[in-house]
């Protein structure tokens, strides 16, 4: 059976950092892209974003630069690094994979694989 947990949320101040982690069991994930999305109030889940089975990354605009996402192959785990926080930011984050990295970013968001999310507070 697969799982996907994601970790490392929690509430920060602005101008903070936090260090999110997903860790996919039950299958193999190598070739696999394996994503970050977050969803807000009122709002979708949007993409954040993505790393390829050959580490190609990509980024939503408005974390460019302030964001960073790796993965370990090994572990079947992705890291998304968050500095320079804004309130904005805050959110459930959800880790995704999916076999198309394509997938990711498209509107539909129609991954194979979800997580169960973690939160992410932004706030003094």
């Amino acid at each position: 059976q697969v799982q996907v947990v994601e970790s490392g949320g929690g509430l920060v101040n602005p101008g903070g950092s936090l260090r999110l982690s997903c860790t996919a069991s039950g299958r193999t994930f190598s070739a696999y892209a394996m994503g970050w999305f977050r969803q807000t109030p009122g709002k979708g889940r949007e993409f954040v974003a993505a790393i390829s089975w050959t580490s190609t990354t990509t980024y939503a605009d408005s974390v460019k630069g302030r964001f960073t996402i790796s993965r370990d192959k090994a572990k079947s785990t992705a890291y998304l690094q968050m500095d320079s926080l804004k309130p904005e930011d805050t959110g459930i984050y959800y880790c995704g994979l999916d076999r198309y990295v394509a997938s990711m970013t498209s509107p539909s968001l129609l991954l194979e694989y979800w997580g169960q999310g973690t939160q992410v507070t932004v706030s003094s």
